[in-house]
Order: C-alpha cells, then structure tokens, then sequence
C-alpha cells in the first residue's frame, strides 16, 4: 500500500545522495586533477580519507544485500540519507515513488551545489561549468531510470556566455529546470539584462528557473558561533549542516535575489518565467512581499526602475514564484496570509531534515485549510511551477 494513497501529490524537493565518486564517469578529461577532495560525510573522513571510503563501501555492500532491502517499502521513511532506498542508485528511485504514491518528484544534489557555488565565487569559473556540466549528465542520468524524475541541472551564473551556453546545453538534453545560486554572482547582479538569455531559454522550454538551500554561498558569519559554549550538533549529529542560528539565514540570499529580480524588471520581461525556491522555507513570504510592496510605495516616485513596472512587486510573485515550506512551520497560516497559489509540498527525501512523516506533519499545520487549497499545495502548484516538464513526464 503506497504511503499517500487518496490524493494526487507532486514532491517538489527530493534528494540524491551523492557518493564520492559520482562525477568520476561525467567529468571531461582533465577535470578530476583540478577538483580539490570533497569530505560527504561529517566526522568520518580522517586524515587520509579511508574512514570515508569504508563508509561508503559498507553503504554499497548494504544496498546490495536482499536482507537488508527486504523491507524497504517497510522501512521507506525510516531510513535516511544513504540507508534509503534509491538514495544514490537510480534504478531503485521508481519503486520508492511507487511506495511513496508521488506522481513526480523535483530532484536536487546534496552537496554539489554548494561546492559549484564556492567554484563560481573563486578564480576557476571554468571549472565551476566543467563541474556543472558533469554534475547535470549525473542527474539527467539518474532520472533517467522514471519519467516521473524531474532531474535539475545546474547554471552557473558568473560568466555571462558560459551561462548562456550551459542553459541551452541543459534545456537540450532534458533539465527539467534550471538550478541556479540563490545568491548574488561575483561582480554583477542576478538582475544584470547580459543574464537575460539564460531566463529566456527557461521561459521558451517552459521550465522553472529554481534556487535551493546551499546555493546561497556561506549564510552567516562563523563568528557568531563563538559564543563560548560547544557548538550543538545539526540534523544529522554533525557540524556541516545547519543549526537553530544558521537557519534564520537561510531565506536570506533567495529574498534579496528574487527582489532585486522583480525590482530591475526581470519578471516584467519574462512574464512566463517560473521561479521555484525550494527548502528554503516559506514562514518569510507575507512580510516580504508586504517589505517590497513599502519600498515599491517609498521609491516608485524616484527610481525609473520601478515606474516602468506593469504590476506591484507582490503580484509577480503571486504570478510567477512557488516556495516550499518546511514542515515546521505554519502552512495554513502561510495560506492564510495570500499565499495559496505560491506554496507547494516537498518530502526532502530521503533527507534526515524532511522527517518520517512530512503528509502528516502537512496536514496538521493545513488544519482548517480549504479542500481548493490543500489540492493546489499538494498537486496544483507544483504543476504549473514545472510547466511542459511536468506535463510531458
């Protein structure tokens, strides 16, 4: 029996679990010299690197057992990261949507996109699209395994040909959407008309431009960890992930992105353009869109920028823009501020982070919430979020 069973549900932020080796077969020649070694697993990797490479060993060796996969439809929310099943081999992720009774699932990196980011903001751009090039062959190959796999492909936004160049090459060889950084690019901003080409190709395939937490570069300042007590541990027992502190920056890079965007026009050129912000949470949405709608009233007469706008700056987010909320936080209250059209549902599978029961824990913070609108956070906004991705899986 799937888990969701009695309605039509569309995940809007699920998980590869990558491995060290993952890229090894995507890289063109002469990449793998230049990439710096990349720790996946928190308090486990030693000096040398070994204790991680017998982790991931014994992580194969366990997939690979029918002992241990004999329960997976059992165990399907249970077990996280690189213990679920289809976390990192493609061909089982179709029986996990099979149980799961999702009709699409939106599928993001782990860790790639941070380590991408760190590449663009550095004095190698080439190989931050060498590495984006290899991981969107990865990802278009893991969904390869089911159309209901929504694969993202990564866009590097520091040079503007080379983003241009890579968004067409991605579109052409089936993204689904476009992931881009939540935060601003070395040198220009996110608004810059030299970007527009790249939201022109996602406009003209009809797929969403979207930004995901860890895309947002560094989120504070370290030093305010320096509190002179221990560091807590985060979701998964570690200090790589984020904590109570981190965490309240997390909407930060994607809402000063996302309102520069509006502010410059961007949404004004590309009236089609969908854009997904996705696990960076929604709890922020009504005070933004009431924070640009003040300075929209407090500027309008001063800036050209904003006089040339056909609509105020909260409604092309309500045209334009999809979010996901965490599952803490108070969906039916989000809906309740205006923002039935703009929330989605998303499981972060096979993530620690989305939980054992993300449905449930949904459907308590939907509470009272309409029928008409649990069908649009559930199905209705993720479907015109992905456009003809979606429709032609």
């Amino acid at each position: 029996m799937p888990y969701i069973e009695d309605r039509i549900v569309h995940d809007a932020d699920a998980h590869i679990m990558e491995t060290p080796d993952w890229l090894d077969p995507y890289l063109d020649p002469g990449l793998a010299e230049r990439m710096k070694p990349r720790r996946f697993v928190g308090g486990v990797g030693g000096t040398d690197g070994q204790e991680e490479a017998r982790f991931f060993e014994r992580m194969r060796a366990q997939q690979a057992d029918p002992a241990y996969r004999a329960d997976d439809g059992e165990q399907l929310l249970t077990r996280k990261n690189w213990d679920a099943p289809g976390s990192f081999i493609g061909a089982d992720r179709p029986a996990v949507l099979d149980e799961l009774g999702f009709r699409s699932q939106l599928i993001f990196n782990t860790f790639d996109s941070g380590y991408i980011n760190e590449l663009e903001h550095g004095d190698d751009v080439e190989l931050a699209y060498g590495v984006s090039r290899a991981h969107n062959r990865a990802m278009l190959d893991f969904a390869s395994n089911d159309p209901r796999l929504l694969p993202t492909c990564y866009v590097p936004l520091a040079d503007f040909d080379a983003a241009e160049a890579m968004a067409s090459e991605a579109v052409a060889a089936g993204a689904a959407a476009l992931l881009v950084p939540s935060n601003c690019p070395a040198g220009h901003s996110p608004s810059h008309t030299s970007l527009d080409a790249v939201w022109a190709t996602a406009q003209e395939a009809g797929i969403p431009v979207v930004f995901h937490v860890g895309g947002g570069g560094k989120l504070i300042n370290p030093d305010y960890f320096k509190n002179g007590k221990p560091i807590p541990p985060d979701f998964h027992g570690g200090a790589e992930n984020f904590r109570s502190v981190d965490y309240m920056a997390i909407p930060g890079p994607p809402m000063q992105t996302l309102a520069t965007m509006i502010i410059d026009g961007v949404l004004e050129r590309f009236p089609e353009l969908k854009i997904g912000v996705i696990e960076q949470g929604a709890i922020w949405l009504p005070g933004w869109m009431r924070q640009m709608e003040s300075a929209f009233d407090a500027f309008g007469r001063h800036e050209e920028r904003l006089a040339a706008l056909g609509l105020r700056p909260s409604d092309y987010v309500q045209r334009q823009i999809r979010v996901t909320p965490y599952p803490t936080e108070d969906v039916g209250w989000i809906i309740a501020q205006g923002c039935e059209d703009i929330v989605m549902f998303s499981s972060d599978y096979p993530h620690v982070e989305g939980g054992r029961r993300p449905f449930e824990r949904f459907e308590r913070m939907l509470g009272d919430t309409s029928d008409a609108n649990r069908e649009k956070f559930y199905a209705t906004n993720m479907i015109d979020l992905m456009g003809s991705a979606l429709v032609t899986a």
